[in-house]
């Protein structure tokens, strides 16, 4: 709220300001700015005047031949004042007299700077300079200026707000996790339910195999013995004999080929339901791959081409149900990505899965950190690997270091419609989605963030080009 009542000689006090909604993103040029300026030809007592007709007014600006050249605060003024022949000697002077003297380091923001950041750079002031108020540029030639204590009301109810939304968001990730948490239990408690009866058939279909035939062989030897007999061919035709003889061998081959789906089946959801962990396990990450796509299957069977290039890995020591969840999280939002764009004729829509073993930071490695450095905000370190990775200056100590360290590197890569640059950058964090609402948490790309980077102690990068695809490179360190 901008008051740019200025005066000759005396007005009416200024009333309080209405108060304002502030969000985080809040602004200086939402609070109230102050718009009094004098003239440096101006006698002191204008600016005597101007204080006393304002009691709110933190200070003025001061302007040479209608351009900024300071800012005189009330508590400099009052202070040169007070002091001996102050007022003889300031209010019947010209003001660029008493500038000489009361000028001090001014800060100086645009309007459009956040509340916050103008607020902590404003306590970095020296004791002497802590509330002088804040000049605030609006235009190329207007400045106003804004109370310190105003700023610092507003900083705190901007922080009580963040504390009050971080407080809400904490709970709801909390209940989404104790959800996830009882699914993981329920889906682990049904798998060993299911894993028992599975087995028995699984088992013993090799014996009803074995006793089929010694059936088959027993009727044969009773024909052989007894004769023709037109009651027993009547039998035979009517129930087919030829025909089960034939179907019998097919249908116990069907039944093993479906209980050993079935079988891998429960193995994946048991598999992927150890979200509770305690310890690192050897594990086959190859099989915590495909036990994510056999999940996946009945959705992945309309209209999706799976390209797996798997390299050769070593066992991995790691929480096999936490990276299964991570595969799942990726592979499904790769799923959605291409729904977008898969009626497209003649359009195919693939996810390709790679894995390798990296043994330095080489290459392709160098750039994937250099967009996770990117993605991540820390753009200051992404400049030094770019200029790094084209000068080829790493220093003798990171070289040392990458080439003692190897990494498991699987790449999860899609050909749909790719990220925008401006969502790239917000992709992990936490409660963020481009999914309507009820599709979509936020959280799942958080999650996966926080169990390859914590949990892990690995990396994550994004690839992503808009109108080419996406992938997901997932680093993980062998030792």
């Amino acid at each position: 709220m901008l008051n740019t009542s200025c005066v000759e000689t005396a007005v009416e006090p200024m009333r309080e300001a209405d108060p304002i909604e502030l969000g985080l993103d809040s602004t200086l040029q939402e609070l109230s700015l102050y718009d009094f300026k004098v003239e440096a030809t101006d006698l002191g007592m204008k600016i005597s005047q101007m204080l006393e007709a304002n009691l709110l007014l933190p200070g003025v600006i001061l302007t040479d031949l209608g351009k900024f050249v300071g800012m005189i605060s009330r508590r400099r003024f009052l202070e040169f004042l007070s002091r001996p022949f102050g007022r003889e000697l300031f209010l019947k002077r010209p003001v660029r007299a008493l500038y000489r003297f009361a000028e001090i380091e001014t800060l100086i923001f645009p309007s459009n700077t956040l509340i916050v950041d103008a607020a902590r750079k404003s306590l970095l002031r020296s004791k002497e300079l802590l509330y002088e108020p804040i000049v605030v540029q609006v235009s190329p030639q207007t400045y106003t200026l804004v109370d310190v204590r105003e700023l610092l009301v507003a900083q705190s109810n901007i922080h009580e707000l963040a504390t009050k939304l971080l407080r809400q968001q904490t709970q709801s990730q909390l209940i989404q996790t104790e959800k996830l948490a009882s699914l993981g239990q329920m889906v682990a408690g049904v798998a060993h339910e299911i894993r028992n009866p599975v087995t028995c058939i699984s088992g013993n279909l090799g014996f009803l195999s074995n006793y089929s035939k010694d059936i088959m062989e027993l009727v044969s030897a009773y024909e052989q013995i007894v004769g023709k007999s037109e009651k027993i061919d009547e039998l035979k035709e009517e129930i087919e004999f030829d025909f089960l003889q034939e179907d019998w061998v097919e249908i116990l081959k069907s039944m093993k080929v479906s209980s050993q789906r079935l079988t891998e089946l429960v193995t994946s959801l048991h598999t992927f339901s150890h979200m509770d962990e305690t310890d690192r396990k050897q594990a086959n990450l190859h099989e915590c791959i495909d036990s994510t796509l056999l999940i996946l299957k009945n959705r992945l069977k309309y209209g999706f081409k799976v390209v797996k290039n798997y390299g050769e890995l070593p066992l991995v020591k790691c929480y096999s149900g936490q990276l299964s969840q991570v595969f799942m999280n990726i592979v499904s939002n790769a799923m959605d990505a291409l729904e977008e764009v898969k009626e497209k004729k003649g359009f195919v829509p693939v996810i390709t899965i790679e894995t390798e073993v990296i043994d330095s930071f080489e290459g392709d490695c160098v750039s994937s950190q250099l967009i996770q450095n990117y993605v991540l905000g820390d753009r200051q370190n992404a400049k030094q690997l770019s200029s790094a990775s084209e000068n080829g200056d790493f220093s003798p100590e990171a070289a040392e270091k990458n080439q003692n360290n190897a990494w498991i590197a699987i790449r999860i890569a899609d050909n749909g419609p790719g990220i925008p640059p401006e969502i790239q950058r917000l992709i992990f964090d936490t409660f963020f989605t481009t999914k309507p609402a009820g599709k979509g948490t936020g959280l799942g790309l958080a999650i996966t963030h926080q169990i390859v980077t914590e949990k892990h102690q690995g990396k994550l990068n994004l690839h992503s080009t808009p109108g080419t695809g996406t992938e997901f490179e997932i680093l993980l360190p062998l030792i």
